[in-house]
């Protein structure tokens, strides 16, 4: 044994505190080759450090550090995407105080707006979530004011002309029509501030209510406002997969 398998904890042990098996389960996915350690095939009995290792099963990242913690929150309307404010508004920490450790916001909502923010301490992740070569599509439903027209819909897809620059929906849904209002789901990829309500004034629709239900592979579901949920290992996962990591 070298002085690298000497040290830390066995990788069956480390998969199985992660979630992702249990410690039987996990020899088998290791004698399989569907682990890798830093790249390179894991092997029976092999020690590893949680906080250091990269370790990928069946090709997804898994987290091992536990002091590394990934939530969802569902951001209620009037609340702003902050963990502090000076000026003594309602922000995210109200909502984070069941947190142990310190986390950051990746990402906001206007205080208008509600729906999925990710909550997390893991600044490699978080700048690639938010970084735009990534174009991690978010799905957003909204409330428009007016009944939109096939001309108005090919408009969005094609792109539309803002002071900043283009801007378009990567894909459109009706969800409702009705008493002269729309409600539409529209998935798009940047972060511009107030992208989706901008976009929507262009082509004659305002934006009444926001929600924001999908950030990449990460679902709001059920979620009610003001609540917070750990993010399974698989989300996090598939978010690393996403952003390439």
């Amino acid at each position: 044994m070298n002085n690298a398998d000497a040290e830390g904890v066995r990788l069956q042990k480390v998969l199985s505190q992660a979630g992702i098996a249990s410690r039987r389960a996990a020899e088998d996915l290791i004698s399989r080759g569907k682990v890798k350690v830093n790249g390179e095939p894991a092997r029976l009995g092999q020690r590893v450090d949680p906080a250091k290792d990269v370790i990928h099963v069946s090709g997804k990242r898994v987290i091992t550090d536990v002091d590394t913690v990934y939530f969802a929150i569902n951001k209620p309307r009037g609340v702003i995407s902050t963990m502090d404010d000076d000026e003594g508004r309602l922000s995210l920490a109200e909502y984070a105080k069941g947190i142990d450790q310190r986390v950051f916001h990746v990402g906001r909502l206007d205080t208008d707006s509600e729906g999925l923010l990710l909550l997390t301490n893991d600044g490699e992740l978080a700048n690639r979530i938010m970084h735009p070569s990534h174009g991690l599509p978010k799905v957003y439903r909204a409330q428009v004011n007016g009944i939109m027209d096939k001309a108005t819909w090919n408009r969005l897809l094609a792109g539309v002309e803002l002071e900043d620059g283009p801007a378009k929906a990567d894909k459109l849904k009706i969800i409702d029509e009705h008493a002269g209002q729309s409600l539409i789901e529209i998935t798009i990829h940047e972060g511009r501030k107030h992208i989706v309500r901008r976009l929507m004034d262009e082509v004659d629709h305002h934006v009444s209510r926001l929600v924001r239900t999908e950030i990449g592979p990460v679902k709001l579901r059920n979620l009610k406002p003001g609540t917070v949920r750990r993010l399974t290992p698989d989300e996090v996962g598939l978010l690393y997969r996403e952003v390439g990591l």
